[in-house]
């Protein structure tokens, strides 16, 4: 079992930054074996993909993020990271972060993730 736990969310104002940080536990195997992501749930909306880095260094993005957050990870540290910077009122969500063990399709989706954080709140002020 892993637990997941975010950190950093707030509110902000549009055009700043923000780092949040997903501290993982309870995993018996190293953390270097998974895939962590990112997810994010807008009011009224459906749980969309962010950010993924996979174990073996390979990060992916959605095209509404790309330029702008910057996923990665401390395996020592068993953390990973978004970076999120020039922040808009679109960004406003929980946002998530999980684990996976399995390979990803072309697309990330909620079904690839095996363990969730409870998530942690941007909410972005025009």
């Amino acid at each position: 079992q892993v637990q997941l736990v975010e950190s950093g969310g707030g509110l902000v104002q549009a055009g700043g930054s923000l780092r949040l940080s997903c501290a993982a536990s309870g995993h018996s195997f190293s953390f270097s074996y998974l895939g962590m992501g990112w997810f994010r749930q807008a009011p009224g909306k459906e749980r969309e993909f962010v950010a993924d880095h996979g174990w073996h260094g390979r990060t992916r993005y959605a095209d509404s993020v790309k330029g702008r957050f910057t996923i990665s990870r401390d395996n020592a540290e068993n953390k990973v990271y978004l970076q999120i910077n020039s922040l808009n009122p679109e960004d406003t969500a929980v946002y998530y972060c999980a684990a996976r063990m399995s390979n990803l399709g072309t697309l990330p989706t909620v079904s690839d993730y095996t363990y969730w954080g409870q998530g942690t709140q941007v909410t972005v002020s025009s």
